[in-house]
């Protein structure tokens, strides 16, 4: 424990008081080559342990929160001949009549501030 005492209480402290930190804007403009070598690892340090708790508390966004999870990947095919004058199509992922839209995009447009609408395939009249 001695060596992460001194670590923490001795030489982390001597090693931040000594890294040239400008006062004011302007400071960075006027600082040498050492002493923007000697701030690399700082900021090396500094910037990999935000990368790395970014990651970690960085929530996985996905578009399909349920349908055919159990899936590798979700396709549907449908023959042309089997479509009506109309058919609507979801593109949102969250219709319970999928791959046909339920109108669920209202409210999840309205939760997220998204703006998906459905797939709209007809015939030429």
């Amino acid at each position: 424990m001695e060596p992460v005492h001194n670590l923490v209480k001795v030489h982390l402290p001597n090693y931040l008081a000594n890294l040239p930190l400008p006062n004011s804007i302007g400071g960075w403009f006027r600082l040498g080559f050492r002493d923007w070598a000697s701030l690399i690892p700082f900021f090396a340090l500094v910037g990999g342990a935000s990368y790395v708790t970014y990651r970690a508390i960085k929530p996985k966004l996905i578009c399909n929160p349920s349908i055919k999870k159990d899936e590798a990947k979700v396709a549907t095919m449908v023959n042309i001949e089997d479509l009506g004058d109309k058919t609507v199509y979801c593109r949102c992922w969250r219709s319970s009549t999928f791959p046909l839209c339920d109108g669920s995009h209202g409210a999840h447009n309205k939760e997220t501030g998204d703006n998906v609408g459905p797939l709209v395939v007809k015939k030429k009249a």
